[in-house]
């Protein structure tokens, strides 16, 4: 499979995470609690934490928030995750790091957005006070356009500049550029103001998935920071993931990007941290990292009446997430493992054979047994009432003999079932 060559990017180091195009993109997401509730925000970052995120967002708004910050770092660092926390700010973002210096010194990167502190504007002040708030904290930010609160005097400036272009663009193209110049100039101006190249991040976010892909593409003519990706209020369930997955696949292709949110609407009572083991699919399903064994399954037709091997499947993939905690402590590589869990003859054998571990359950009038394939050959065969049991068996003893510190083990050595 041919490598994914990497828009060459500065690369940032936000509290000891690199993001840039030496280093894997890396899955960020964003708290959804009120900032200022201490322990339901330490709750929710841990939980962001333990399903993968990378770094870990969070609004702050208001003085509560602010002076919130450093107790949630503490308490996070106090469950055993030191994940980089990201301040989001808007209007008031110059007052609240200057006045709490004690929240500018936790976090671990500011989120600035230029259409409420931008350069050019009566606010310009407040822009150069934060960006200098990083600088004396020596703090990287993420200059974050995005089309709904988008620069509206830079807007109508190039609306008029275009109106009297002798080929003029239409409305679109004139708000995607818009978004560009937002982020680049302000990008400028922070270096002016004293950051560092290696301490500014992009993102330029849409809601509208073809938007996306262009805005992203023209921004990474432009500039060689390292790049932000997201749909924008992407949605809930299905739709925010197909949308954010047809979004962030071509870009991630095509290289351009360091760092991805996803940015699903959790249904009330929902898990949070669906956005992130979304994110990671989509890194996991263009091969560019991998995150968990992945599970292959045929979705079942006429031939696989059963629903035993649907059973099986849904079985497996939540064992898989219930041990991958310890297993990634223990067996290194074993993210990159590969199962298939199959449900007739007629594919069941030959996808069996690619993955690490497969079985092919019977279908419909078949034969009442399930090969199981080892490294592409065959090892048993199951039979009864016990498949699972046996199968989680088999697992949980090819992931210590392959990915122990003994290292890769001869098929024998597996635990004999027969």
């Amino acid at each position: 499979m041919p490598e994914i060559t990497r828009r060459k990017s500065v690369t940032v180091n936000i509290g000891g995470v690199r993001v840039g195009s030496d280093a894997p993109v890396v899955v960020q997401s964003m708290t959804n609690t009120d900032t200022a509730d201490i322990e339901t925000s330490i709750q929710q970052v841990a939980a962001l934490a333990r399903a993968g995120s990378e770094m870990v967002r969070l609004t702050v708004n208001n003085d509560e928030a602010a002076k919130a910050i450093p107790y949630i770092k503490e308490g996070i660092e106090k469950k055993g995750w030191n994940t980089p926390l990201i301040g989001d700010f808007h209007y008031n973002g110059h007052i609240l790091l200057t006045k709490y210096p004690e929240c500018a010194q936790a976090l671990a990167k500011y989120r600035i957005n230029p259409g409420n502190v931008s350069i050019g504007r009566k606010d310009d002040d407040n822009f150069r006070t934060m960006v200098e708030c990083a600088v004396k904290n020596q703090k990287p930010v993420r200059i974050g356009v995005n089309w709904g609160s988008l620069d509206q005097a830079l807007l109508t400036k190039m609306m008029d500049e275009n109106s009297k272009s002798a080929h003029p663009l239409d409305a679109r193209d004139v708000m995607l550029e818009t978004m560009v110049r937002s982020a680049y100039d302000n990008a400028i101006a922070a270096e002016r103001y004293g950051l560092r190249r290696d301490q500014i991040i992009l993102s330029v976010k849409v809601s509208n998935v073809r938007d996306l892909i262009d805005v992203y593409t023209e921004l990474a003519k432009r500039t060689d920071h390292a790049l932000h990706l997201g749909l924008t209020e992407a949605g809930m369930g299905m739709k925010g993931t197909v949308a954010s997955t047809a979004g962030l696949a071509p870009l991630l292709l095509a290289g351009i990007g360091d760092t991805i949110r996803v940015s699903l609407t959790p249904t009330p009572g929902g898990d949070r941290a669906e956005e992130v083991r979304c994110a990671q699919q989509i890194l996991q399903a263009l091969n560019i990292r991998s995150f968990t064994p992945q599970v292959t399954s045929c979705p079942g037709c006429g031939r696989t009446t059963s629903t035993y091997f649907q059973m099986l499947a849904e079985q497996v993939t939540g064992y898989i997430t219930e041990q991958m905690p310890e297993w990634k402590k223990l067996y290194p590589g074993v993210e990159e493992m590969k199962l298939a869990v199959m449900g007739c003859v007629v594919n069941g054998p030959g996808e069996s054979k690619h993955a690490n571990i497969g079985i092919s359950l019977p279908g419909t009038f078949e034969e009442p047994k399930a090969p199981v394939y080892v490294d592409g050959k065959l090892y048993t065969t199951l039979k009864g009432e016990g498949i699972v049991d046996e199968f989680k068996v088999i697992l949980d003893n090819y992931v210590k003999s392959h990915y122990g510190s003994s290292g890769p083990a001869h098929i024998q050595e597996l635990a004999a079932i027969s």
